[in-house]
């Protein structure tokens, strides 16, 4: 890790991390590609906070992390990143589960990303946008790492 990181604002300037913020990051480092740990998972290997504060963190500093491989814990795509995590998710052979237990046909590999891609930019509710219910999500018996 760096001594510190571009700060939340948006602002380019540079700041120190917070104690706690260090050690989700190094945590978040620490697992192993096609591997995730949930966000309460985190916090409870850590013994601090809980799966806010480390949804927080992840949101604030996570950027310069692997933060696809920190999840919820229905092991479902963050909203608004769902293309992107997805593309690594298979790069980095990470289990998924996909609607009605099947994967899609060879022909429509990667089509669900593109989907998602395009609801979120045209489809999305007042609130933000909605979840696309054709995307896989990461299975999280196969896929959970226990930070040993």
């Amino acid at each position: 890790m760096t001594d510190g990181v571009v700060d939340g604002t948006g602002s380019g300037e540079r700041s120190e991390l917070p104690p706690f913020a260090e050690r989700v990051l190094e945590l978040t480092e620490r697992v192993p590609p096609g591997k995730v740990m949930t966000y309460g998972d985190v916090a409870e290997f850590l013994e601090q906070g809980g799966p806010r504060q480390v949804g927080r963190v992840m949101a604030l500093y996570g950027g310069g992390v692997p933060w696809w491989r920190v999840v919820r814990a229905d092991g479902s795509l963050l909203p608004g990143h769902e293309a992107r995590a997805l593309a690594r998710y298979r790069e980095e052979g990470t289990p998924l589960r996909y609607p009605g237990g099947r994967r899609p046909a060879p022909e429509r590999e990667g089509a669900d990303w593109e989907d998602a891609e395009r609801e979120g930019a045209e489809g999305a509710a007042p609130g933000g946008p909605e979840p696309v219910r054709s995307l896989p999500r990461v299975d999280m018996a196969a896929a959970r790492w226990d930070g040993r």
